[in-house]
């Protein structure tokens, strides 16, 4: 065994797994190849209206009891989530859509089958947290230049300075400050905002975002 594929199986072993199934030979089969993989695991059951919590993976039954169950979601947890699935039909479809699962898995279930799902979901939900990791960070540079720009009018308009002399002047107080540039323009704004509330700041000037 290479030294990425016994890191690959030691990261399994550390996954805390929660099996929601109802009792019987099906969950029997699953839970016997999960503690083969050498996951943690505990089963419960009913579903319970929350996704279960302290848990890195959760494998659930794709049926009625979903309806209604809203958080029931990848978009709503961290953890990976694989589907178990008894049929096939337009309902069933639409309930395993919702969940926005990073895998599942059809009856009958067997031994064999589980681990690459469990490797793939795992690498899917992955890629996923990084993606809205990125996206998120994206967002708040977006939302930091709008603040930006926004102060640069302000001064520009309050100190008769040219865009690039209100962007360096922020600059330099958010170096003096050691804060970024976006907090001093939130602060430009903020003292902008009194001002006016005040009845102190230049009457017609414009601060449309």
């Amino acid at each position: 065994m290479n030294t990425a594929t016994r890191r690959l199986f030691d990261d399994l072993r550390m996954l805390r797994v929660t099996v929601v199934h109802p009792p019987g030979d099906d969950r029997c089969i699953l839970e016997a190849q999960l503690r083969r993989i050498g996951c943690p695991v505990r089963a419960i059951w009913p579903l319970p209206a929350e996704l279960p919590g302290d848990c890195d993976v959760v494998f659930f039954l794709v049926g009625p009891e979903l309806r209604g169950c809203a958080s029931w979601s990848a978009a709503d947890t961290e953890a990976t989530l694989i589907a178990l699935s008894d049929y096939e039909n337009p309902t069933a479809l639409k309930l395993l859509l919702d969940t926005q699962a990073h895998g599942v898995i059809t009856k009958p279930y067997r031994s064999t089958g589980v681990l690459n799902t469990l490797v793939l979901a795992r690498a899917c939900s992955g890629y996923q947290q990084r993606l809205q990791n990125k996206i998120g960070k994206l967002e708040e540079a977006l939302k930091a230049r709008r603040t930006i720009e926004k102060a640069i009018r302000i001064l520009m308009q309050a100190q008769g300075l040219s865009d690039n002399e209100a962007y360096e002047h922020m600059r330099s107080r958010a170096t003096s400050l050691r804060i970024a540039v976006g907090e001093v323009a939130t602060m430009v704004i903020h003292a902008h905002e009194t001002m006016d509330k005040l009845g102190l700041g230049k009457s017609g000037s414009s601060t449309c975002a």
